[in-house]
């Protein structure tokens, strides 16, 4: 039994490599948003800056483990059974509550789920140990709610503050700076650099390095003692260097972006390690001081021993930083998530992925209300002041940059100087929370919320948000759920745990990497979006939308052809694939419309308006067929699924010459599309029409079928009618998106031309 528990431990030190690739995938937005989202540098010299400060802080880490050891739960009440359970819900909880987060994109925080997976797993254990008829013990006697208390607190103020603070400096600094900010830079950027390099070392003082090898208690005591004196004189110091520098024609801003994403990587790996490391080095610890003294009484041996401090050793703390780094530069979730915050943060208006919300409409109308009530006080030349100041047709980002140098370099140094604050307070401030709602106050300042996008944003930073509750209330309960399994199944049940963890992590990275090479067909998309030329945007846009109607034609052709079969054959199963299908096909629509809408604005304006029709025509049929296809698949497969009468012998052909038609229909139309050619169109538009008069004529002997048939067939034919019905309606949806294609790809001179058909239609 004690190998087995040898086992267990070593399992837990396997998934804590995996905890610790997943963790630093999701936390590496803290320290990676604001200088990928600026481009101080290019994507490599970023990671390669992050990753040196991710194992300087890893390695220099004193690697305290109060929290696993003894912060959440009382160990001399607990057994050594009692641990081990305790923590293996919380590995395999965590890996899988995480990976999760990181596959949606969603920044979350590794001391959130890990103090709560802790909390709920503990909670259980205890109420097992309350129950038991013998026992004196109260929740308290084994839980310390108090670290939870503290966590959501920090979760209120996190965000409170840091959007407060964000939004009022920004503003600030983009009064002094205006987004014209290269030609304002002379004496300015030296004071605000120093200014910006004293708080990023003040944070580093703080709260980054505070905790590593080298830092006694006598360094501590002096730096303490000493602090004014220290920033006065990084502030001098650093005014005159970043002074220099400009002269030198360095760009400081980049220089600030650079030291600040150091600084937050370093105070990541220097603190945030334990919540990684320190369940399985607790568990080697429990395991090493039960084979001692234990007696082989797995639930009779009490951890007193857990209540005395603990390191982590030197070779511990140097392999964790490593994997650390290597999960950060391969890492492709580390990017989704990072592009989430960048994203919400973005100066012009970008793929808005997470779509609109009731909350979110409200607030943004109550605070267009308020705003309209202030200018209405506000002198007409403070208001024209501002405007001139906050102009942002003048911007100046890097090239490609969502946002300028100027906001990076307020979200380092702000987010910074809060943590710093807040540790110096006593305040439970979340290093991913204050990241994170700095950047989201920024933005606002900047007004990259505008009218347009104020509602997605908004909605965005609702959900991140809502989050970060979700995360502790998953972690609570998952990982009740978890321990209580493996309280009564006992060993058995914990390695199945784990190695249902270790399947679903896989599966889940197959499902990223799929998702992540269909994304990546959609790089079109980014490239216009990029593209500051209006008149290069119509020739790139009308690619993306030719392949978008192609993408759609296809997928037309192949559910249509599964929906006829499945109804035909009497096939449940091929239409229980085509409606979910079908539902999926549904909201991949209404965001390529998003997409291409956003596009078609940034066109020119005498194109978007003569393009506008035939594009929201496009647009709006391939939805129509969309429905059809739905409508024709719910009818079918309710009657196939109730087992109803199969369709009758004598209908089974037409419906296939019908099927092939259409699926033809939809096959000859990519290959139009495809090769731009109107006459094609104009042939096709011709069949369209054709079939759709010779669905009417079968109509009719439907109809006279139903008037002198028989009885008994009369529930299948009317299903049969209603699928004609739509499909002559699909047809007709197919021959309006034609005519749409085709005016897109014609110029506006040739379009009375365009066709015999066209006229007519």
């Amino acid at each position: 039994m004690d190998i087995l528990f040898l086992g267990i431990v070593i399992f837990l030190f396997l998934l804590a490599v995996v905890d610790l690739s997943v963790g630093v995938s999701n936390d590496a937005v803290n320290f990676l948003s604001s200088a990928i989202g600026s481009r101080a540098a290019s994507f490599k010299r970023v990671m390669i800056v992050a990753s040196i400060g991710v194992f300087i802080g890893a390695a220099l880490s004193n690697g305290m483990m109060d929290i696993a050891r003894h912060g959440i739960f009382q160990p001399e009440n607990l057994s050594f059974y009692d641990v081990i359970a305790i923590f293996m819900a919380v590995m395999v909880t965590d890996i899988i509550l995480l990976d999760l987060f990181n596959s949606l994109g969603m920044p979350t925080s590794t001391t959130v789920s890990m103090v709560f997976e802790l909390l709920g797993a503990t909670f259980v254990v205890a109420l097992f140990k309350i129950s038991a008829p013998e026992s004196t013990l109260a929740i308290g006697d084994l839980l310390n709610t108090e670290k939870a208390l503290s966590v959501i607190i920090g979760i209120f103020l996190s965000v409170a503050i840091a959007f407060v603070f964000g939004t009022l400096v920004q503003f600030l600094a983009r009064l002094i700076f205006t987004f014209e900010y290269k030609s304002r830079m002379k004496w300015k950027v030296g004071l605000f650099g120093g200014v910006a390099c004293t708080a990023i070392i003040y944070f580093m003082l703080i709260k980054g390095i505070k905790d590593l090898t080298f830092m006694t208690p006598e360094l501590k005591e002096w730096i303490s003692s000493n602090t004014l004196l220290i920033l006065g004189s990084s502030l001098a110091g650093f005014t005159l260097l970043m002074q220099l520098l400009h002269y030198l024609k360095v760009n400081v801003l980049k220089v600030v972006v650079l030291l600040g994403t150091f600084s937050l990587a370093m105070a990541f790996a220097g603190n945030d390690l334990v919540n990684f490391v320190g369940v399985p080095l607790t568990s080697l610890a429990s395991y090493q001081d039960y084979a001692a003294n234990g007696g082989g009484d797995l639930h009779g041996f009490i951890m007193s021993s857990l209540n005395g401090p603990a390191s982590t050793p030197l070779y511990f703390l140097v392999g964790a930083g490593g994997i650390m780094v290597v999960s950060l530069a391969t890492s492709r979730k580390a990017r989704q998530v990072t592009q989430t915050t960048v994203g919400l943060s973005a100066q012009s208006q970008n793929d808005e992925m997470f779509g609109s919300s009731r909350l979110g409409r409200a607030l943004v109308r109550h605070s267009i209300n308020a705003i309209t009530r202030v200018k209405e006080h506000t002198p007409a030349r403070l208001k024209a002041w501002i405007a001139r100041r906050l102009d942002t047709r003048v911007q100046e980002p890097e090239e490609g940059a969502a946002f300028d140098l100027v906001r990076g370099s307020v979200n380092l140094m702000l987010a910074g100087m809060l943590i710093a604050w807040g540790t110096t307070l006593k305040l439970p401030l979340s290093t991913t929370f204050v990241t994170f709602m700095v950047a989201m106050g920024t933005s606002l300042a900047d007004r990259a919320w505008g009218r347009e996008s104020a509602v997605f944003r908004i909605t965005g930073v609702i959900s991140v948000i809502g989050g970060w509750f979700i995360t502790a209330g998953v972690a609570f309960i998952g990982s009740g759920i978890v321990v209580c399994l493996m309280h009564l199944g006992g060993v058995p049940v914990m390695i199945a745990g784990g190695l249902i963890a270790v399947v679903l992590l896989v599966r889940s990275h197959v499902r990223f990497n799929r998702k992540k090479k269909e994304a990546q067909s959609d790089v079109l998309f980014q490239t216009i979006l990029a593209t500051e030329n209006q008149a290069e945007v119509w020739p790139l846009l009308l690619l993306y939308i030719n392949e978008k109607q192609k993408m759609f034609l296809s997928f037309g052709e192949e559910t249509y052809g599964m929906v006829i079969d499945g109804f035909r054959d009497d096939n449940v199963k091929l239409l229980s694939r085509s409606e979910k299908a079908l539902a999926t096909e549904k909201d991949v629509l209404k965001g390529q419309r998003r997409k291409l809408t956003l596009c078609l604005r940034r066109a020119t304006p005498a194109t978007a308006i003569e393009k506008s029709t035939w594009f929201h025509l496009s647009n709006n049929m391939a939805m129509s067929m969309t429905y059809n296809l739905r409508r024709i698949n719910e009818v079918c497969k309710e009657h196939v699924d109730n087992n109803f009468r199969p369709l009758p012998d004598r209908f089974k052909s037409y419906l296939t010459e019908m099927r092939d038609r259409v699926t033809a229909l939809f096959a000859e139309s990519r290959s139009a599309i495809d090769d731009n050619n109107p006459e094609m169109i104009d042939d096709l538009r011709r069949r369209c029409d054709l079939l759709k008069q010779d669905i009417t004529v079968h109509t009719r002997k439907v109809y006279d079928f139903l008037q002198n048939g028989e009885t008994d067939n009369m529930t299948v034919t009317y299903v049969y009618l209603n699928v004609l019905q739509e499909s002559q309606e699909l047809v007709t949806s197919l021959r309006k998106m034609l005519r749409a294609a085709g005016k897109l790809n014609l110029e506006p001179a040739h379009y009375r031309s365009f066709s015999q058909v066209s006229r007519k239609g």
